[in-house]
């Protein structure tokens, strides 16, 4: 199977402190393979954690229960093996692993104090900007705030990202309605439109949401040809 390699080498560890402080070294881990019923710890807990410090390595959550399937899935968690786990679902999970790598990723590198932090933007739900700092929030509702004014952060992104209103910008894959005045986002959270561009914004999203539904009809039909 693509994407298994027997000479990968494995670690073990008993805790999620220790494990977190080794994810910290580089090179990162590929794939982590974390247990949710944890003795003293939350596995789910130790995942969100993960993607703070090494948004690269991949996640397989292993468990007795069906139980935190739908938590997995928001964090886009590689796969969700029921335990007894066997060699195959193994396997699979690099396989998994292998085609996630295979599809670029486009990221921004901002400075988080002294250290350097890798974003992808398909994690990023929105930016919003006050007296020159930008915070962003990720979906995984964790927030980066860097010290660099928003249109500056605004270069790296990418088509999918729209300008609502001053100083905030948010991520259009996120968008659980758009409204006439104003969008909610699938966090819940409404932010009222710029009213003096309120028809560009909402033509803007509609071209955008257009063309990803055109991209998606077409992949389902060509696997029917």
């Amino acid at each position: 199977m693509r994407g298994w390699d027997s000479t990968r080498s494995a670690e073990c560890f008993f805790d999620g402190v220790s494990f977190l402080e080794k994810a910290k070294s580089t090179p990162p881990f590929s794939i982590a393979f974390l247990d949710i019923y944890l003795p003293h710890e939350n596995g789910v807990d130790i995942a969100k954690e993960l993607q703070l410090i090494s948004p690269e390595t991949g996640i397989v959550f292993v468990t007795t229960s069906k139980q935190h399937a739908v938590e997995a899935f928001s964090l886009r968690a590689l796969h969700y093996l029921v335990k007894p786990v066997t060699t195959q679902d193994i396997k699979e999970s690099f396989y998994r692993f292998s085609m996630l790598q295979q599809k670029e990723r486009r990221s921004l590198t901002v400075s988080v104090g002294r250290e350097n932090k890798r974003l992808y933007l398909d994690e990023i739900l929105r930016l919003q900007s006050a007296n020159h700092v930008t915070e962003i929030l990720l979906s995984n509702d964790h927030s980066v705030r860097v010290w660099m004014p928003i249109h500056e952060v605004a270069k790296s992104l990418d088509n999918s990202f729209l300008k609502i209103q001053r100083g905030l910008i948010v991520n259009m894959n996120y968008i659980e309605q758009m409204g006439v005045d104003s969008c909610i986002l699938r966090n819940g959270k409404r932010f009222l439109l710029s009213r003096k561009n309120r028809t560009s914004i909402r033509e803007e999203y509609n071209n955008y949401a257009f063309s990803r539904l055109l991209d998606q009809t077409g992949s389902e039909l060509g696997q029917y040809k």
